[in-house]
């Protein structure tokens, strides 16, 4: 992991905020505007990009070409920009931009600043709710219009007491879909479509799981930093780093993530 000095974590931490009042600006005049049009990214299934989508990373992008030309960028829309620093900007204009262009408020701006070992930081900020939940280099916390404060996991040990989110029914292949409904069959409630919201509601011990399926490093990096900061933990299915993607169990516990990962693998 990357030695930061205090002075330079506040350096990342004020870039940070920047990155996310600036998508804040330039997201909103499009949410729930009548004139919205979404492209479709695949030629088979649906994967939606608005020019939300492209203005926010673009305005994001401005900044740390302004503020950060070392670090390297790495965002969902224009790719990777290489950096000398050692730390990477990994960026997601709006996660959830189904969620986005159907209306309803639960999609979010991710922001995480890595380095070779995963995220060292993350925000998951909600525009239009006006909440923003943080974590790494000592912070755990969210704001929003109703205040904030701390964030901290659940203490939830029983499988049996757990409230589990995905976002898709489908969750991945077949077999993905068999592992999550083992864990699903031994919950106390499951629920689906937040996106990102759903990890910001564990680091804020409303709900004590998230399984996923087929995510890239710009939909987890910022949840994963968050999470961790929170007090839970973030893996892949077998119990490896999940910074990479593809399929993640998030955790408010290990106590609580240790019985998912042996319903996910029977």
């Amino acid at each position: 992991m990357t030695k930061i000095s205090l002075s330079e974590q506040q350096s990342l931490l004020k870039t940070a905020h920047a990155l996310a009042d600036a998508a804040r600006r330039v997201v909103l005049p499009f949410f729930r505007s009548p004139g919205l049009v979404s492209d479709n990214k695949l030629s088979e299934g649906f994967d939606p990009v608005t020019a939300a989508d492209r203005a926010a990373e673009q305005e994001m992008r401005a900044i740390l070409a302004r503020d950060r030309p070392d670090d390297g960028i790495l965002g969902e829309e224009f790719g990777t920009t290489p950096g000398s620093s050692g730390l990477t900007w990994v960026l997601d204009p709006i996660d959830g931009t189904r969620g986005f262009i159907s209306g309803t408020p639960t999609w979010g701006v991710l922001i995480a600043v890595s380095d070779g070992s995963g995220p060292l930081y993350g925000i998951i900020d909600q525009p239009y709710i006006g909440e923003r939940f943080e974590g790494g280099f000592g912070v755990a916390r969210h704001s929003g219009p109703h205040g904030g404060g701390t964030l901290a996991t659940r203490g939830t040990a029983a499988l049996a007491e757990s409230v589990l989110f995905t976002t898709f029914p489908e969750v991945g292949t077949s077999q993905d879909r068999a592992a999550f409904e083992r864990v699903a069959a031994g919950v106390r409630l499951t629920r689906y479509g937040l996106d990102c919201y759903a990890y910001a509601l564990l680091a804020a011990g409303q709900v004590d799981l998230v399984i996923e399926a087929g995510l890239n490093p710009y939909d987890i990096h910022a949840p994963i930093a968050v999470i961790q900061a929170a007090g839970g933990i973030v893996t892949d299915w077998d119990g490896g780093p999940a910074h990479f993607g593809g399929r993640v169990v998030a955790a408010a516990n290990s106590a609580l993530h240790a019985r998912a990962l042996e319903r996910l693998h029977g």
